[in-house]
């Protein structure tokens, strides 16, 4: 079985050069592991300046050319399990699609404190909070038309650690008859996500750093308080809640798929762009 890691540091579909640092910082966290080829999708580094929105979308052609070329390296690579490294939520949508059509019998858990259904008609113009409409068939053509593979459907989503939505977040998931629980309270029950995973042969696993309580876990969009974004804030799930949630989907079932996103290390980056102004570190 061949597993590969697609290092996708997509940053301008969240608006934020960090992504860029901290998904190529991520692909050194991660375990070592030489059976599982780094596969690096063409993402040139952040150089500044701010990017049109196009047709409701932000640097919407960065953002295309981004899933194409990992769409490309992961045909290339003929895979049957993919970890896709972050960068921000986009990054799922051609490794998913991919696996989507690898495997017929193929749910999603989306574990994030946001629904990531939003639209260009939302106001909102960063293609991360688009990406899981998207694979449901009902994102901007300009995404959704890239997939190669029969789109979700609404019950092959479970949500993990989903927070308060906006009333178009809302309105989507309603029309759309995706079963969602709104988890302020309490998270969904091991038992739910048992239940879930057993009524498939292949499980795919979206992991949103933001789902992490920022006051415990300071690596997350919301730890920053200059920042808004598509939703009401991050979650409140501690590293151990996590664990737990990981551990409960890997006893159950055939993980396929594995995306870590929108992981944004704020101080190691301003220690990285200080460093940088250091001649004896740049000569």
């Amino acid at each position: 079985m061949k597993t590969i890691r697609l290092l996708y540091p997509d940053y301008v579909s969240g608006g934020l050069d960090t992504y860029y640092f901290g998904a190529n910082l991520m692909a050194h966290i991660l375990p070592e592991n030489e059976n599982q080829p780094l596969i690096r999708v063409n993402i040139l580094p952040p150089a500044g300046g701010e990017r049109a929105v196009t047709d409701g979308i932000y640097g919407k052609e960065e953002v295309l050319h981004g899933i194409q070329d990992a769409m490309r390296k992961i045909e290339a690579e003929d895979p049957d399990r993919i970890i896709t490294i972050g960068g921000n939520c986009i990054v799922s949508q051609a490794s998913f699609d991919y696996l989507h059509g690898k495997y017929e019998d193929v749910g999603i858990i989306w574990i994030d404190a946001h629904p990531d259904v939003s639209t260009t008609e939302d106001g909102y113009p960063n293609a991360h909070a688009m990406v899981l409409g998207s694979l449901l068939g009902y994102g901007d053509a300009a995404l959704t038309d890239l997939m190669r593979y029969p789109k979700f459907r609404p019950e092959e989503i479970l949500y993990v650690g989903l927070q308060e939505l906006h009333d178009y977040q809302k309105k989507f998931l309603d029309d759309q008859n995706v079963n969602y629980k709104i988890q302020t309270e309490e998270f969904v029950s091991d038992q739910d996500i048992r239940a879930f995973a057993g009524r498939f042969k292949h499980i795919l696993v979206h992991f949103d750093v933001d789902v992490l309580d920022e006051k415990f876990f300071h690596s997350t969009y919301f730890a920053n308080p200059e920042l808004v974004g598509d939703g009401s804030g991050g979650e409140k799930m501690t590293i151990e809640k996590l664990s737990e949630v990981l551990r409960t989907i890997q006893d159950c079932s055939d993980i396929a798929g594995f995306t870590i996103a929108e992981y944004l290390p704020f101080d190691e980056y301003r220690l990285h762009k200080m460093f940088s102004e250091i001649k004896i570190l740049t000569d």
